[in-house]
């Protein structure tokens, strides 16, 4: 694609305003788009990996007009993009997130929605902040890693399992790097344009047909600008070293998170792991399970308009 124009892209990254402030002594790079209608949502949003802020570019002019509309608050995790380079677990990014709502903009309480590494770092929110977190909403929930007790699953939780181990051998070796040596896999995509794209392509097509590849990330051009995002930051490393973050929390002897009460919506996409409701019941207050037509891991860059209003719907029928 010899027409890709970064500085084209930078323009449009740069149409809404961005800020830096600092937690708990890390630089904090976010999105702050105020909601146009009367007394919006304040609507916190968390990337995943290997995604960024970018994830929810397309959605942000639906979801901050109208008289349905929201406070739209899009932070860098710590580790990707513009935020400093420092590896922090999940919880430890949803502690950084509830200073950054509540002590930098002034918010008492909000609303959050995330996938992937955001879906833990939202689910973790709901968890330990559930005065102050009103409601979540999700496209997934995370997945059986052997700590079940098999005797508890359903029929179609343990049919969910197994996809899932299957899934890990064929497609899961990102994870597995990320997690015990990312700092190897680094070297090697720090310096490869080639390598770093490989990498982030070959998962974004994991377990999609090959004609899906450029529209996993919503598209070519969307594709290679959050790539861009990596490149130009140089965070692909301090990136990967997040899984590392969890992993140790995981296996650390950490306590587990507390199912939490907080109201929660869901959404399974068709080209994501078909989990049931039952399974997202183990972790938090399912009220709203539905299942789309179309989509898949990138949502909100595959079919902005589909999450659009799922997301409208979700938290103004709770308000």
């Amino acid at each position: 694609m010899n027409e890709y124009d970064w500085r084209k892209n930078e323009e449009l990254l740069n149409q809404y305003p961005q800020y830096i402030t600092e937690i708990d002594g890390i630089q904090i790079h976010f999105q702050y788009i105020k909601g146009k209608g009367n007394n919006p949502i304040p609507l916190l949003l968390t990337h995943g990996w290997p995604d960024s802020y970018y994830r929810f570019h397309k959605i942000i002019p639906s979801l901050t007009e109208g008289e349905q509309s929201f406070d739209l608050i899009i932070p860098s995790i710590p580790g990707f993009g513009f935020s400093d380079k420092v590896a922090v677990s999940s919880e430890g990014v949803a502690d950084l997130w509830i200073k950054l709502m509540t002590e930098t903009l002034g918010y008492k309480k909000f609303c959050a929605a995330g996938g992937d590494v955001g879906m833990g770092v939202t689910k973790a929110l709901a968890s330990k902040y559930p005065d102050i977190i009103e409601a979540v909403h999700f496209t997934d929930i995370g997945y059986p890693m052997g700590q079940e007790d098999p005797s508890t699953m359903t029929e179609e939780e343990t049919q969910f399992a197994q996809f899932v181990q299957q899934w890990w051998y064929t497609e899961g070796a990102y994870a597995m790097v990320h997690s015990t040596k990312p700092q190897s896999l680094a070297y090697a995509l720090n310096d490869s344009p080639i390598g770093l794209a490989s990498w982030i392509i070959s998962f974004g097509n994991a377990g999609a047909p090959p004609e899906l590849i450029e529209t996993a990330f919503g598209g070519k051009n969307e594709l290679l600008t959050n790539i861009m995002i990596y490149w130009v930051t140089q965070t692909v490393g301090s990136s990967m070293r997040m899984y590392k973050a969890d992993a140790i929390a995981q296996w650390g002897g950490s306590e587990p998170l507390q199912k939490s009460n907080v109201p929660a919506g869901i959404v399974v996409l068709p080209r994501e792991a078909q989990f049931p409701r039952e399974w997202a019941e183990r972790f938090v207050n399912v009220v709203s399970f539905k299942k789309l037509d179309e989509g898949g891991h990138f949502a909100a860059l595959e079919v902005p308009q589909a999450f659009v209003n799922e997301i409208r719907t979700f938290f103004y029928s709770l308000k």
